[in-house]
């Protein structure tokens, strides 16, 4: 299935976002790091951005994304010719192959049936005990117009999303709010000015002159109350 144009370049829009956030993509990663080894499944990969830092990552022995949207997957084909891209959804992923973790970021708020992606994940998991590294938008207050032009149906509670992964099969093993300076300057930009799409010069000021201080206080000193995403770490009971 290929997007609209609307959304297709609003797409684009949140990839050169994520293409200037060079430092909010490896600190991801680093906090996902331990869990991601042997087979990996990277759900919803769009054009690539964070499969190619996962390449680079030397305890995956074999990292394999699914992205729903063909002319996505035409891109990070053309982009990364050797890797394996599969044109779906999880449920087109073959059950037998056992699963040593699952990344998926910024992808559950895109789907409706929330809660039977997560069971579908865990069913996946559940052969090898492997980890799912989750990463969604949190805080429904903030919900904005450019959610909506995004494609996403919520942002999530850090009460909520944890009911979910029990629900769906998980036992969660870590999960907070990340990005609290994100929080408020995601409410002020798309919540009060509705502004429906990112200023690159200023996703760049942020990446490297704020969010390396604030993410390495979350991390090392002290969880925020509240953030603009929620990260997780969740392993099949």
């Amino acid at each position: 299935m290929k997007l609209s144009n609307a959304i297709a370049n609003t797409a684009d829009f949140e990839f050169a976002a994520l293409r200037e956030a060079k430092n909010y993509r490896a600190a991801l990663l680093e906090e996902f790091g331990a869990h991601l080894y042997g087979n990996v499944l990277e759900v919803g990969c769009g054009i690539g951005q964070i499969t190619e830092e996962l390449l680079r990552l030397p305890g995956i022995e074999e990292l394999v994304s699914i992205e729903p949207d063909a002319t996505f997957c035409e891109r990070l084909r053309s982009r990364l010719p050797e890797h394996r891209v599969i044109q779906g959804t999880i449920s087109d992923i073959d059950t037998h192959q056992p699963w040593n973790a699952i990344i998926s970021i910024n992808v559950l708020e895109h789907i409706e049936s929330d809660l039977q992606e997560l069971v579908n994940y865990c069913e996946l998991l559940r052969p090898a005990r492997g980890v799912l590294c989750l990463f969604v938008p949190s805080r429904p207050e903030i919900y904005a117009p450019i959610d909506r032009d995004f494609g996403h149906f919520r942002r999530y509670t850090r009460a909520e999303l944890k009911a979910k992964l029990r629900e769906a099969g998980f036992d969660v093993l870590r999960i907070r709010y990340y990005n609290l300076i994100g929080y408020f300057l995601w409410y002020l930009n798309f919540k009060v000015l509705k502004k429906r799409a990112f200023d690159l010069n200023a996703v760049r000021l942020f990446d490297r002159a704020i969010f390396p201080l604030i993410h390495k206080l979350e991390a090392r000193i002290c969880a925020p109350p509240i953030g603009q995403s929620l990260i997780v770490v969740a392993i099949p009971k």
